[in-house]
């Protein structure tokens, strides 16, 4: 069971306070607060059609919501948008050039990254990407793996975590004896993935679905 969940607004500020006991003084610097400043910022923004149409600068952090019928994600499936599907981050390219740091602001990398995720899910047999949603949040470079590793840990989303692979990109030439990722397995239609071999059947993954959503 994810460790929060959002409906609205308030909600979200709710499951999201500061935590304090008696022998621990509050510490607004503390990572896991700063952490859920850039959370509570994420869920407060508007969800969006996947892939924004609009494009925009910046690096930061997202969160796909699956709104469909398939029955194994039927516990996470929701138009309040409650509980995510995905979540990541968009880093910088070339961060720094010649000793100089590169302005995260000038690049367009989490536009592009929701687009690359977009196509996944296009090119998935068993997916319509109308029925997914998003949202995202520009943040200044040092703050995105901090968020996304507290994002991660707190909701435990289903393509993070069983289902592995989405994010991932073709492999190198060199590199064509991995093994299909289990996305792949369950949502096939990728077709770089489609070269690899699998090492499980997408029944096998979707039964450790269900063991996660018991």
């Amino acid at each position: 069971m994810p460790f929060f969940e959002y409906t609205l607004s308030f909600t979200q500020f709710q499951h999201l306070r500061i935590r304090t006991t008696m022998t621990k003084a509050y510490d607004p610097l503390d990572y896991d607060n700063l952490a859920r400043s850039v959370v509570t910022a994420l869920f407060e923004s508007a969800s969006t059609a996947l892939p924004p149409t609009e494009k925009f600068s910046g690096s930061g952090v997202y969160a796909l919501y699956y709104t469909g019928s398939l029955p194994f994600y039927s516990h996470i499936s929701s138009s309040d948008l409650h509980t995510p599907i995905y979540v990541g981050k968009a880093v910088p390219t070339g961060t720094r050039k010649g000793g100089r740091q590169v302005d995260s602001e000038s690049s367009a990398e989490l536009y592009r990254r929701l687009h690359e995720h977009a196509k996944s899910i296009d090119q998935a047999e068993n997916l319509d990407l109308v029925e997914f949603q998003a949202r995202y949040l520009v943040v200044e470079e040092v703050w995105i793996t901090l968020a996304e590793r507290f994002l991660i840990d707190h909701f435990r989303p289903v393509w993070n975590t069983v289902i592995d692979g989405f994010g991932n990109h073709p492999p190198g030439s060199g590199r064509r004896d991995m093994r299909r990722p289990r996305w792949d397995i369950v949502h096939p239609g990728r077709p770089w993935a489609a070269k690899l071999k699998t090492a499980e059947t997408a029944e096998e993954v979707v039964r450790l679905i269900g063991t996660q959503a018991g």
